[in-house]
């Protein structure tokens, strides 16, 4: 039975970095408008990552403008994202972060983890 369920898992995304929670990441998705294709940027930090095969995923927040909190989901092992870049780890202590959804200003910010 788990040679099959093997079998029909999607290969992993090899442009996606090692992530956890708190990394302020710049995620590069290919969006489809009609026949055209380009890469749209989404920034922000990530809040929440879930492991499970087929199915793991990853949730970045950002602030648009007037400061709307906007998150999107992300999944690991899609064939439309073109790259992610960490460009910073977050100082965090735990897995996902969804108080940071009722923080705004200098309170959302997180500290930078040096390696």
């Amino acid at each position: 039975m788990s040679n099959i369920l093997k079998a029909l898992e999607a290969k992993p995304n090899e442009k996606i970095p090692q992530l956890s929670s708190g990394d302020t990441v710049s995620v590069h998705v290919k969006i489809k408008e009609g026949d055209r294709e380009r890469i749209q940027e989404f920034k922000g930090i990530v809040i929440r990552l879930r492991k499970g095969g087929n199915d793991s995923c990853f949730t970045v927040r950002r602030m648009a403008s007037n400061g709307v909190g906007v998150e999107r989901t992300f999944l690991l092992r899609s064939p439309r994202i073109d790259k992610v870049v960490v460009e910073r780890h977050g100082k965090v202590r735990r897995a996902q972060l969804y108080f940071m959804r009722e923080r705004t200003g200098k309170s959302a910010r997180l500290k930078q983890k040096f390696d």
